[in-house]
């Protein structure tokens, strides 16, 4: 079933190539940073916080209708989860770096200052790093009181990353804001949610499923060239 819907948002995103041609096409180039905020939904549930960082990076806009175009992205992007300890004065978060390659329809509405628009479509990614931050020792966890007391899952905090190449959907809604001719700024909120495991989730594993969930909000510039 997740590959079926990458599939179906693909073929989505491709659309806009197919359209119509009597309008003039538009073709941009710009940059975007922003924050992350993100979870891995693991099943069994382990509970945990919204995990802050960072994303940055290049985006490229191809626009041949009058209300939709396509956009291709390339970003550096943090992703991972921080564990909750609501009565402990613990902390654990292990941080995912990703570059990431979303392709996206981009549908937009409104007039020549301001205009609305919604981007949807599928995203490949390639974990090029991570890294554990925490202020006790985690891997003897099981040998500690409070993790005995509170039957909670510890296996998260040891495991090995078993897929660094990840897939996904994202889709976002925004505003642009026409500067001149040639400039304008953007503001967007995006989701991702990804249809790959980050750790082993075989019958015989901790857990059945271990896929990243982020929330994106960044600042971009265009600078149209045509």
């Amino acid at each position: 079933m997740r590959r079926l819907a990458f599939i179906i948002i693909a073929v989505l995103a491709a659309l806009p190539i197919t359209a119509q041609t009597h309008y003039e096409g538009t073709i941009a180039v710009g940059g975007k940073a922003g924050a992350t905020f993100s979870k891995v939904n693991f099943n069994p549930s382990v509970q945990q916080s919204m995990l802050p960082g960072i994303t940055a990076g290049a985006m490229f806009r191809y626009i041949e209708e009058k209300n939709f175009g396509l956009i291709a992205e390339l970003n550096v992007t943090q992703r991972g989860w921080k564990e909750a300890y609501d009565d402990a004065d613990y902390n654990y978060s292990h941080r995912f770096t990703y570059l990431e390659l979303p392709i996206m329809t981009h549908i937009f509405f409104g007039n020549q200052r301001v205009k609305g628009f919604f981007n949807l479509g599928p995203e490949l990614n390639i974990m090029l790093g991570d890294g554990i931050s925490s202020n006790f020792d985690y891997q003897q966890a099981a040998s500690m009181d409070y993790f005995v007391k509170n039957a909670r899952h510890i296996e998260q905090m040891t495991m090995k990353i078993n897929n660094r190449l990840d897939y996904g959907i994202c889709g976002g809604a925004g505003m642009e804001i026409n500067l001149n001719a040639k400039q304008s700024l953007l503001l967007e909120g995006r989701f991702y949610y990804g249809l790959t495991d980050v750790f082993s989730s075989h019958k015989t594993d901790v857990f059945s499923s271990s896929n990243s969930m982020t929330v994106m909000v960044t600042l971009g510039y265009f600078y149209r060239l045509k």
